[in-house]
């Protein structure tokens, strides 16, 4: 384990380069972009590191320009990218956002034969998971080549070998792959993690309509030790065989952009979840959530996956109702 830092959270995932016009409207005349970073296991990682918590990412990005970025802005957060490889033969992803003044971005990947894509089981690694205590992964992931599901599906049986919880995100894109490969293999990497985190509609994509103790009560019984519903402006309910908690959403007044809030909303939850384990389920559940649907509101306040992610402190002067002093 010699030169490998420790981690309390290892992510397992693709970023991208983002590119988001300047001004509002149809993407084919927008004139100016900004360049920012984008994939969901790195907001969780930046997140985490933000709130104290030592991260590691894995994953491949080509030897070009974006992936000197990607990995330049990760380590400036904090983040530990000294895993990660590069591939000489395949581009790092970028996507584009497209505002039109309502409603979600529109959102256009070009992703195909990115150096992630090429992830085969052969790739995985026990030094992925050296010195580290959780594995987060999504459902992302084992959508974007032929092999990548094999790929997570040995990381995570690697990673309970050697002893980490693992928490799993479904975050189900529709545009990657067919919902009924979706819907399967979703499914089958259920057994395999220690906290499954849904959104309700993801939810009954995989098991049909249900009240959300009956989803809460089915995830249980398929191997998971803890089950996150996330319900948006609703909030959010956890459940472990012992306590069921909902808490109420942290309301917003106007919502800038949703994308990447269920990546702040995992990385709150985690970051609270994974320190207060002495806890008992129920105030361990009860702050956990508090605090995953704060970072989720405070994501939608800004355009980019992750830059106005908070620090430990702001969020626990948020949570605490007091406000920093600015002048």
């Amino acid at each position: 384990m010699s030169g490998i830092r420790p981690a309390d959270v290892v992510t397992f995932g693709e970023s991208m380069v983002l590119f988001q016009p300047m001004s509002d409207g149809p993407l084919a005349y927008a004139p100016l972009f900004t360049r920012s970073l984008a994939g969901a296991e790195s907001n969780v990682a930046i997140g985490l590191s933000r709130l104290g918590l030592r991260a590691r990412w894995i994953s491949r990005l080509g030897t070009d320009p974006f992936g000197d970025f990607v990995l330049a802005t990760l380590a400036g957060e904090g983040v530990d990218v000294s895993q990660a490889e590069r591939d000489t033969g395949c581009p790092t992803a970028v996507y584009f956002k497209e505002f039109k003044g309502y409603g979600d971005p529109n959102v256009y990947y070009y992703r195909k034969g990115s150096a992630v894509s090429r992830w085969t089981p052969d790739h995985v690694d026990r030094s992925w998971f050296e010195g580290a205590k959780h594995l987060h992964v999504t459902g992302i992931t084992p959508a974007l080549g032929p092999s990548t599901a094999d790929t997570v599906r040995k990381a995570m049986t690697l990673a309970r070998e050697m002893g980490l919880t693992i928490s799993f995100d479904p975050n189900l894109r529709r545009k990657l792959w067919s919902e009924e490969q979706a819907r399967e293999t979703l499914l089958s990497l259920i057994p395999l993690c220690d906290i499954f985190m849904p959104g309700l509609e993801e939810a009954e994509f995989l098991v049909g309509s249900r009240s959300e103790e009956d989803y809460g009560a089915h995830f249980l019984t398929m191997g998971a030790s803890a089950v996150v519903l996330k319900h948006g402006e609703e909030g959010s309910i956890g459940f472990t065989p012992l306590a069921a908690v909902r808490v109420k959403p942290h309301t917003v007044k106007h919502v800038v952009d949703t994308v990447g809030a269920g990546d702040a909303f995992a990385a709150g939850f985690l970051s609270a979840w994974l320190t207060n384990a002495g806890d008992g389920d129920e105030p361990r559940l009860s702050e956990a959530l508090e605090r995953a649907n704060l970072m989720g509101a405070l994501a939608t306040q800004y355009r980019g996956d992750w830059e106005g992610l908070p620090k430990l402190a702001e969020v626990e002067r948020l949570l605490a109702g007091s406000r920093e002093t600015t002048r």
